[in-house]
């Protein structure tokens, strides 16, 4: 009599799951997209306010340093209140720092754009400290790596809307090749761009925080319970991450991952642009959706907003290649796909640097296809093996995003130094770096199969 009453049960939990993963893959999606912003508006802020490389730079730098300074206190928001009202609290975060970015558009003021990326990404950095590992959480421990792998597909999708909308915002007339002027009016019309994406994040980001508040109940029904005695203070989380080698090694492994991608990313559009690359050709307007997409606006070469739409297929991608690693990971050793992946995005660097030319950019664009199941295979394996709690390693792999504002500054410097080509040398020692990682990943034991999932 007791069986036909457990199956039920059973049915039920599992469709709680997937009701809960599903509007945690929703949060996935927006903070891909307003991530990906970041790519258009480096390229925008670099004319309209006549900054360097490095200057230019320092927008991804105050989004991404976020993570290093909010990261763990984010961990211990969680290890307090648990997922649910600390996703919520993002949201509201997030809201703070679109109606500070509005602000800087309206004024024109170089260091509240500063100031309002690092709010978004303050709450950005909640949010994503939460969702990883509850993504992970959801369902069978056995296959973390594909839902994680999956959620972060359509995180992928929003990073490929973000450059189309943000370069045609942003970018319109807008050129920074040298000799070349922005006008005050086409300065005054990429800052009205500007106030209208954040304007319309800002709207984004309520619905989700209500969608979210709606759906709070499925999600916090389907988290795994937290083990008696499982809170911890930031203190203790912060101690009990640094005590892991593996904790600290996948924390690298984020460091160098992040760097490399967004430093590739916030400079494609200045590397398709130049003259070494697409500036003077037309060859990638022949290529099918590539070609219109981009728009030709009828003058010979790509223009800086015909190459910031682009940069779409950069994050466009990463969004394919997730959809095919999550099929391949439920087939293939993880350690060994992730070392194939960095294998092959350091020689596509190399590639770059070495030929370059118009080949050189479809090679760029396609690093983003071997990037796509970096960050979500190094945070499950890196889970797996360490010895902290997952809040504790979760929030330290959060802080290690912060290689996104060191190394794209670093770049932003060599391009400045030397060209927007040779520059790319440094995001190639980061993927030898994470090649000879997965390899010691896949040597080094498995604590515990469920470890990948476990979520307080």
């Amino acid at each position: 009599m007791d069986v036909p009453n457990q199956a039920p049960a059973a049915g039920a939990g599992r469709s709680t799951a997937v009701a809960a993963f599903a509007a945690v893959t929703v949060l996935f999606f927006a903070w891909g997209f307003i991530t990906s912003l970041i790519d258009p508006l480096v390229a925008a802020v670099k004319g309209i306010f006549t900054l360097s490389d490095a200057e230019a730079q320092l927008s991804a730098s105050a989004f991404f340093i976020a993570y290093g300074l909010m990261s763990f206190p984010a961990a211990a928001l969680i290890a307090r209140f648990h997922s649910v009202p600390s996703i919520l609290t993002a949201l509201t975060t997030m809201v703070g720092g679109c109606l500070v970015m509005l602000a800087a558009a309206n004024l024109a003021v170089y260091p509240l754009v500063l100031a309002g990326l690092f709010i978004l990404a303050s709450g950005i950095t909640i949010l994503q400290v939460a969702a990883n590992p509850l993504a992970a959480a959801l369902g069978d421990p056995k296959h973390s790596h594909f839902r994680l792998t999956f959620s972060q597909t359509f995180n992928s999708f929003g990073t490929f809307l973000g450059p189309l909308i943000g370069a045609h915002l942003f970018l319109e007339g807008v050129e920074v090749k040298e000799g070349t002027v922005v006008t005050d009016a086409v300065r005054a019309q990429a800052l009205s761009g500007i106030d209208s994406a954040y304007f319309w994040i800002c709207g984004l980001i309520l619905a989700l925080l209500l969608f979210f508040w709606v759906s709070r109940r499925i999600v916090g029904e389907a988290v795994p319970p937290a083990p008696i005695g499982s809170r911890a203070n930031m203190g203790e989380l912060i101690r009990e991450a640094f005590s892991s080698r593996w904790a600290m090694l996948g924390a690298l492994a984020i460091f160098l991952y992040v760097g490399a991608e967004v430093a590739i990313g916030t400079q494609m559009a200045l590397l398709l642009n130049s003259d070494a690359v697409w500036g003077q050709s037309d060859a990638a307007f022949g290529v099918p959706l590539l070609g219109w997409f981009m728009g030709s606006d009828g003058i010979a070469g790509v223009s800086l907003q015909e190459a910031g739409k682009a940069v779409a297929f950069y994050w466009g991608g990463a969004m394919i290649g997730r959809a095919i690693g999550s099929v391949m990971l439920a087939r293939v050793s993880a350690s060994k796909l992730l070392a194939l992946f960095t294998a092959i995005a350091a020689l596509f660097c190399a590639y770059v640097i070495v030929v370059g030319g118009v080949s050189g950019g479809f090679v760029a664009l396609s690093i983003g296809l071997v990037n796509s199941i970096m960050f979500p295979v190094i945070f499950t394996l890196t889970l797996e093996r360490s010895t902290a709690r997952a809040e504790a390693t979760s929030g330290l792999l959060c802080t290690a995003i912060v290689g996104g504002a060191a190394i794209p500054y670093l770049v932003g410097i060599l391009s400045g130094a030397t060209s927007y080509t040779t520059a790319l040398i440094l995001p190639a020692l980061c993927y030898v770096a994470l090649c000879i990682f997965a390899v010691a990943a896949g040597r080094a034991p498995v604590r515990s199969a469920a470890a990948a999932a476990t979520v307080h």
